[in-house]
């Protein structure tokens, strides 16, 4: 595992320095912004300034942050509303899987770098063709991505008990706006984005049914299920497989 590790470094199509800082920072800069719909949001769902922050400061995963502060603004119960956060914050421990590798840092170090292993720094770090350009990219998008988050977040909550009822501006949008377009970008494949569709008809069409927070629990059952199924058409068709790969799923 170390040799082939070490063999990054020696690939071809290195970046230079400033490219992967400029495009980490791109990164950061333009998401972390989102943190003030997070204040806002978080404010109004009845989260004081300092538990908005806290959850910035501690979680620092966007999606579970909204998940869970739009389920408690829609009256669902707490612990249901954790567990919604908690089962999309999951993700970030394959990312950290890979990135270990990538990474390679001292033990000492990993427990702090994991704080930062979310969508953002994953693509950026793994789009580096050396281990020195995924250290960069990783260092410059988390560190930029975390100061800004946790500083807007603190603007909008503030800004969000100025102005008094967010609903009333409409604010509440903000959350589940902000993350759509998060995640858009992200569906590039067929299955990726059938898992989607399939999660948001689970969640809408079960939201007028079942208690505020429950149905995100029920839509996470789309992955699971859309995986299946494409497993069964692949192993249905043997000779498509590599077909579906590079056509299907573009």
């Amino acid at each position: 595992m170390a040799e082939q590790i070490d063999l990054m470094d020696m690939r071809e199509g290195a970046k230079p320095d400033s490219a992967v800082v400029r495009d980490a920072l791109g990164v950061g800069i333009a998401v972390g912004l989102s943190g003030f719909a997070f204040g806002v949001t978080s404010a109004g769902s009845g989260l004081t300034v300092l538990q908005s922050c806290a959850l910035s400061l501690l979680v620092f995963t966007g999606a579970s942050q909204f998940a869970l502060v739009g389920a408690l603004a829609a009256g669902g119960n707490p612990l249901t509303a954790a567990a919604g956060a908690f089962f999309l914050g999951t993700r970030n421990a394959f990312y950290g899987l890979r990135l270990s590798q990538l990474l390679a840092l001292p033990r000492v170090v990993r427990p702090f770098a994991a704080q930062w292993v979310i969508d953002e720094t994953a693509a950026v770090a793994l789009a580096q063709p050396t281990r020195r350009g995924v250290r960069i990219g990783f260092a410059v998008t988390g560190l930029s991505l975390y100061v800004l988050w946790n500083l807007t977040t603190l603007l909008g909550a503030l800004g969000a008990e100025a102005i008094g009822d967010t609903d009333a501006w409409g604010l509440d949008a903000a959350g589940p706006a902000v993350f759509l377009a998060l995640l858009a970008p992200m569906l590039i494949t067929a299955v990726e984005r059938a898992v989607a569709a399939l999660a948001v008809l689970l969640g809408l069409g079960l939201l007028p049914v079942l208690p505020a927070g429950v149905p995100v629990l029920v839509a996470a059952l789309a992955a699971p299920a859309v995986l299946w199924a494409d497993g069964r058409r692949r192993g249905a068709d043997p000779d498509g497989v590599q077909r579906d790969g590079l056509e299907g799923d573009r």
